[in-house]
């Protein structure tokens, strides 16, 4: 059985000195690695591209799960990974869930990972 990481909130963009900066602690190492794991999965990466790319800047559940060849209950199971992780925020506007990228948690975990990829 695989171990399970321990939860903590990740709603907030992850903030911690960058990957290059020296060894991390052992708390900002757990809180990059679970943003990660949330994104190690194919379906979740195109969720993510399929948000950024939207024209309107967020996609509802169902197009999202049309969109990437899934029923709309597994759909719903990555963007709540995606939402955990705080990459995904999303807003229920009566039957329908709209889902947007979170760009500043995005923006942080890329200067986590390489200071120099957003300048």
């Amino acid at each position: 059985m695989p171990k399970t990481l321990p939860l903590i909130d990740m709603s907030s963009p992850v903030c911690c000195a960058p990957v290059a900066a020296g060894v991390m602690s052992d708390e900002d190492a757990l809180h990059v690695a679970l943003r990660l794991k949330a994104l190690a999965d194919p379906a979740r990466v195109k969720i993510m591209s399929l948000l950024f790319g939207s024209a309107d800047g967020e996609e509802n559940s169902r197009d999202l799960a049309a969109a990437i060849g899934v029923g709309e209950s597994t759909a719903s199971h990555h963007l709540t990974q995606l939402r955990n992780a705080g990459l995904v925020e999303s807003t229920r506007r009566g039957m329908n869930v709209y889902h947007r990228p979170h760009r500043d948690a995005v923006a942080a975990l890329c200067a986590v990972l390489d200071p120099n990829c957003c300048s």
